[in-house]
């Protein structure tokens, strides 16, 4: 349902609501479950930073669910793949950041424009800081992401760098967990 959030005119904050609640389905809902395909880079600087921010091991069909914790200062995501997993804390950018969606792992944020295109919302970086301070784009990490979906939550999320290569990769689909206990949506 992602792909129906019309972003024209809409802050940001508003694109995000309206994509929670569709996979949501319902107020309230603060798991979703699913399965995911997981590859990571082959190099060993890129393992080390997959390392370093807890990203999930390569693998098929792997078990993930999402718990959602929204607070006054954004809404934690809490991803588990398998038996591993890792955190972060998405939120309404500021000052120059406005209209952007922020998300931080540990000391590091990334700034994001929602781009809806070729019906999926696509994540696009707009800048990053390092414990506070405002990085260059050149240095960034890239990122190929969007979100998909009509009776499911479709993801793509792809992260690299020019000095590691790949370091990781992994798409799927998440449905409300409830929804998913009584009956998982077709493949």
């Amino acid at each position: 349902m992602i792909t129906r959030v019309r972003v024209e005119g809409m802050s940001c904050q508003h694109c995000v609501r309206a994509a929670f609640t569709a996979l949501a389905g319902v107020d309230g809902v603060t798991r979703a479950e699913g399965r995911a395909k997981v590859e990571r880079g082959a190099s060993w600087l890129s393992r080390l930073a997959g390392m370093l921010f807890a990203f999930p091991e390569a693998g098929t069909d792997v078990p993930l669910s999402v718990d959602f914790k929204l607070s006054p200062q954004g809404e934690t995501w809490t991803r588990r793949f398998g038996g591993r997993s890792f955190s972060s804390r998405q939120f309404m950018g500021t000052g120059r950041w406005e209209r952007l969606l922020c998300e931080s792992f540990g000391p590091l944020t990334f700034a994001m424009a929602l781009v809806p295109e070729d019906g999926r919302m696509h994540l696009v970086l707009r800048g990053w800081s390092a414990f506070g301070l405002p990085m260059p784009m050149w240095l960034c990490p890239r990122s190929a992401s969007y979100e998909e979906g009509e009776d499911r939550f479709g993801f793509h999320v792809e992260i690299s760098h020019p000095l590691t290569g790949l370091i990781v990769r992994y798409r799927g689909w998440l449905a409300p967990a409830s929804r998913f206990a009584r009956e998982p949506p077709s493949a």
